[in-house]
């Protein structure tokens, strides 16, 4: 099975539904990991504001974003841009993703290349 994870969530806001979302997402991208599946999380829009935010020892997720680290693909390029988040990625390591080349930005993951490899797209 192959498995791509994106987390659209806006943490800002700090609701539970943000919260409850992301955890979710975590959660099965741990799920399919532990199955030895292929799988790969990608944070868009507001959700790349996680990546300032999971990478902290006293977030409440930070042990089962650790637990699926090395699964992260990285957070959208234009995304990180348009949300403030691109500084965050960076001093975090997240890679900034530009392989769909959007006019006007600078760049966002391709799902079409993931649903090509045999990716399901999941949503968070």
């Amino acid at each position: 099975m192959k498995a791509a994870i994106v987390v659209l969530a806006d943490p800002k806001p700090g609701t539970e539904e943000a919260f409850g979302r992301v955890f979710n997402a975590l959660s099965a991208a741990y799920d399919y990991k532990q199955k030895g599946d292929d799988v790969t999380i990608l944070f868009n829009g507001p959700g790349t504001r996680w990546s300032g935010i999971l990478t902290k020892a006293d977030h409440p997720l930070n042990a089962l974003y650790r637990a699926v680290e090395d699964k992260i693909a990285g957070v959208s390029c234009g995304c990180a841009d348009a949300f403030g988040a691109a500084g965050d990625a960076k001093a975090n390591g997240f890679a900034l993703l530009t392989d769909n080349p959007i006019p006007g930005t600078t760049g966002l993951p391709s799902l079409r290349n993931l649903t090509e490899q045999g990716y399901s797209i999941l949503t968070f």
